[in-house]
């Protein structure tokens, strides 16, 4: 444990850190976050999505790969502000996704805690392990690999 105070990000700071919106910005809130080294992020699981549509119709479960890049993101938003990339248009690239385990659905009406923690970073790439949980329960866990990119200037 480090004496490193908790930080938070809403929506205004999240989308300042990562290009993703809507539809596909898939976290409401960052909390708890100690830089270069953990966070949680919020994402409140809504009827309206566009992918509920077809994923399933008269069974909305929300997609597995989109839990992930939920947890992406809430890592991006980590490394952000580990690394005051706030306004710098940053981008983030997936480079690998494994160990992933899929536990229990997530629907409509779920509040999605998307508890990630850096494994090694300090630079460009960054390795996770991510928990995603509902009421407590494990939802999904993975442990995925990305690339911070900042243009120059």
């Amino acid at each position: 444990m480090t004496d490193t105070p908790r930080l938070e990000a809403d929506l205004d700071l999240i989308t300042r850190i990562i290009p993703h919106r809507y539809p596909f910005l898939l976290v409401d809130k960052v909390r708890d976050v100690v830089p270069g080294e953990s966070c949680v992020g919020i994402k409140n699981v809504t009827y309206n999505e566009p992918h509920f549509t077809g994923h399933f119709p008269g069974m909305p479960v929300m997609p597995g790969v989109l839990i992930v890049e939920a947890m992406a993101q809430t890592a991006g938003v980590l490394v952000g502000l580990t690394m005051d990339l706030v306004d710098k248009n940053a981008r983030v690239f997936f480079m690998g996704v494994d160990s992933t385990k899929f536990r229990r659905k997530v629907v409509p009406g779920d509040v999605l805690e998307l508890h990630v923690k850096a494994l090694r970073g300090g630079g460009r790439v960054w390795k996770f392990e991510g928990v995603a949980k509902v009421d407590g329960e494990v939802a999904c866990e993975s442990i995925f690999t990305a690339m911070f990119d900042v243009p120059k200037g």
